[in-house]
């Protein structure tokens, strides 16, 4: 099996040409200022990043609303308020022909209650679960909140484009605002928003029309969507499946999948061995027009490789392992990378890594994505304690909040 698969161009359905099939899909970088403002440590981390051959890079969550955040160290775009810093961002993202798509989100009721006393939601159903304590209970949007925040999508993806940045991705996954309308345990309206899947994607579809109507037709729009909350009574696979290909049908020019959400340990991240989701995508790839980014699990160039020469996704997601090493494809393509290697951390402690593991685990990337911003090099640790202090002097005590890297 030949890696150079991996190295072909993938021309979207708009146009636009990919250098290649290497994707950094969204972590959460935390490089936002005091003013959810980008800073010049993000720019850094994104040229880092660019000169490495990765083909696309998607950004951690970019809120919509000032008011709506998931974390702190959260970007948002409302305005054209920051734009020369956006510019910036854009132009260190487009080197070395990557290029840099902007994640566009709200938290919906997944923003932490050190964040927000009174959260909105499709309805007013608070979460359930190991992670509930982090989170206030949500009031119902109205339907006049619904058309703003369509309205904040529109606007943040029209500054985006003059920024000079390749994409937007509309983030409809983990269990975020877009992927509470559309599941029918979270989403319980009885208006145009709710109980039918036509009504829970409304705004998703919405969301797409206003989008494409700022920035013409050749400006990629992705959507990152859950293959299934995995829950009873939740988004379901079918469900998923039916909103995919509805979405291709309409225009979107990439999907990303994914699964889970806060009421889902699968939220914190997990690894059975493989490529997480990569039944569903084949099945997803089924008819479709637009083509697929699978994120989570792969370990092996020759796993990769086999993913896409089989026809199960066009695009491979390497989060973590592109936060360890920034210049995996340069690396895979003069033979010097073979297998990922995802340290586990201990604290030394066995009780203690059962309860704060999944918060070590993002705490790790997001230090090593700090040094990268830094100029630094990735540090390598088995020891759980230092990215428990990192979290601690970075985020206080909000570091236990359940976050996803």
């Amino acid at each position: 099996m030949t890696t150079n698969l991996l190295f072909e161009p993938l021309e979207l359905p708009n146009g636009t040409v990919l250098k290649n099939r290497f994707v950094k899909p969204a972590m959460s970088e935390l490089l936002g200022d005091a003013q959810f403002r980008p800073t010049a440590a993000i720019s850094h981390l994104y040229q880092r990043w660019a000169a490495g051959g990765t083909g696309l890079l998607i950004t951690g969550n970019v809120m919509v609303d000032p008011t709506a955040l998931g974390e702190k160290g959260n970007i948002v775009i409302e305005g054209y308020r920051d734009l020369p810093q956006l510019k910036r961002w854009a132009a260190a993202g487009s080197r070395n022909g990557a290029q840099t798509w902007v994640q566009l989100n709200h938290p919906g009721r997944q923003s932490p209650k050190h964040l927000s006393s009174h959260p909105v939601a499709p309805s007013a159903v608070p979460l359930t679960g190991d992670n509930a304590f982090a989170f206030n209970p949500p009031r119902a949007l109205t339907v006049r909140e619904i058309h703003d925040i369509v309205h904040r999508f529109a606007t943040a993806a029209l500054v985006v484009q003059a920024a000079g940045f390749g994409g937007v991705e509309i983030h409809a996954a983990h269990g975020y605002l877009l992927s509470q309308f559309l599941s029918p345990s979270a989403n319980v309206r009885t208006d145009q928003y709710g109980g039918s899947l036509t009504n829970r994607m409304r705004i998703i579809e919405e969301i797409y029309h206003a989008i494409r109507a700022k920035v013409g037709p050749k400006f990629p729009i992705g959507l990152k969507i859950n293959s299934s909350d995995f829950r009873d009574g939740g988004f379901s696979e079918a469900d998923s499946l039916q909103v995919i290909h509805r979405m291709a049908d309409l225009g979107v020019d990439l999907i990303e999948v994914s699964g889970g959400n806060y009421e889902n340990t699968m939220v914190q991240g997990s690894n059975r061995g493989g490529a997480l989701f990569i039944d569903y995508a084949a099945k997803a790839k089924q008819g479709l027009t637009a083509p697929i980014l699978l994120t989570g699990g792969f370990r092996s160039l020759d796993g990769m490789t086999q993913a896409v020469a089989n026809g199960k996704t066009d695009l491979v997601g390497l989060a973590r392992a592109i936060a360890l090493m920034p210049d995996l494809p340069h690396r895979a393509a003069t033979g010097q990378f073979d297998a990922i290697d995802i340290t586990r951390l201990s604290t030394g402690i066995r009780a203690l890594d059962r309860r704060v593991g999944s918060y070590v685990g993002v705490s790790y990337y997001e230090m090593q994505m700090a040094r990268l911003a830094q100029g630094k090099p990735v540090r390598r640790t088995k020891n759980a304690w230092v990215p428990l202090g990192y979290a601690l002097r970075t985020q206080g005590p909000s570091f236990l909040t359940p976050r996803r890297a």
